[in-house]
């Protein structure tokens, strides 16, 4: 077949309005496009479904299985294709890794702008991916492909859990300690190298923490004294956090000081790359979260900054947070952090910011 694109390719993140999960449509849009659907079914073995907005999808299949079902694709968050690839294959197995289930196989899911791109490019993004997929001990086992005016990739990602283990973002109780697995910051850092005034090591950790996969997700849900846990994508801390309030009927509260960030963070921030979608976030999350009166501007930009393949938020009993935080240094996550408490119950809960 003879490649007919251009020789000179413009960058990956050129061709794309939104890059990584900023690209997510804002929640309360999202929520209002959804208020007038129907009610779905919700048969007996459906696990978990819409109802808390959740990571994943969950199927009982017997009494030892349940089937973790979920899907996540986005255009480029980096020019580097190879890496584009590895991206969002390890943010779309995340998933799995949230409701504590281990993956078994991914489908490819592929919109790429043929006349725009070279095979070459196209074949490494693809092949990104698979290396992603291989070093989870899975395959790509199928998938679909278009030819779309941006480009676009992604995996629908399928996983095991005991029906008994499952982790859900509504399981929190009073108490708990929250633990945060990745540093923040993503959008930010992506948002100052998309214009090219990102420094090469600020560059080099970002894209070490974003093709990191969520691993410890699945030995935690091993961890009975684990009673909930999400990861923060798209809609920043402050708005995984919250919904991790609302879903368990409780406050949460969060120390900033204590949340880890990327390196260059505050400065990128500062620099003027807050995104877009922070502000999305936080019209759409803002209601529910409290923030103390010395939180500036900045600092705001960061709690609701999307996070592309961010860190499992896992809440815990405080007897089991030493395990918790062995289980994260096990699978390399140094930077894993205590962060914040469960609060008492409460029917309207907040986020709480200190």
């Amino acid at each position: 077949m003879t490649d007919t694109a251009p020789k000179t390719e413009p960058r990956l993140t050129s061709l794309s309005h939104g890059g990584g999960c900023g690209c997510k449509i804002a929640p309360g849009v999202l929520e209002r496009i959804l208020s007038d659907t129907v009610v779905p079914l919700v048969p007996k073995d459906l696990m978990v479904g819409i109802a808390t907005a959740d990571d994943a999808a969950v199927w009982r299949l017997n009494d030892g299985q349940a089937l973790v079902a979920t899907t996540d694709f986005f255009m480029p968050i980096v020019d580097d294709a190879r890496d584009f690839g590895r991206i969002a294959a390890t943010n779309a197995l995340s998933d799995v890794y949230a409701m504590g289930g281990r993956p078994i196989l991914a489908l490819a899911i592929v919109g790429m702008p043929i006349k725009v791109l070279s095979e070459a490019t196209i074949g490494a993004i693809l092949k990104g991916g698979a290396e992603v997929c291989a070093a989870a001990g899975i395959p790509v086992a199928g998938g679909h492909t278009i030819d779309s005016a941006e480009p676009i990739y992604g995996l629908v990602a399928l996983g095991l859990v005991h029906p008994d283990r499952v982790k859900t973002n509504a399981g929190a109780r009073p108490g708990d300690v929250l633990v945060l697995g990745k540093r923040i910051g993503v959008g930010i850092l992506s948002g100052a190298l998309k214009k090219g005034q990102l420094p090469p090591f600020a560059e080099a950790e970002l894209i070490a923490s974003v093709t990191q996969l969520n691993t410890p997700g699945a030995d935690l849900g091993e961890i009975a004294a684990v009673h909930a846990m999400t990861d923060v994508t798209g809609f920043g801390l402050g708005g995984h956090g919250l919904e991790m309030a609302r879903g368990s009927g409780c406050d949460i509260e969060i120390c900033w000081a204590a949340v880890p960030r990327l390196p260059g963070v505050m400065e990128a921030a500062a620099e003027g790359h807050l995104t877009g979608a922070s502000g999305r976030n936080w019209a759409s999350y803002g209601a529910g979260i409290d923030l103390p009166a010395d939180l500036g501007d900045l600092d705001r930009g960061i709690l609701t900054d999307p996070q592309t393949s961010g860190g499992l938020l896992v809440a815990c009993a405080p007897e089991a947070l030493g395990e918790v935080l062995a289980t994260f240094r096990r699978h390399g996550f140094d930077h894993a952090a205590a962060v914040g408490r469960v609060l008492g119950e409460s029917a309207t809960p907040r986020l709480r910011i200190v």
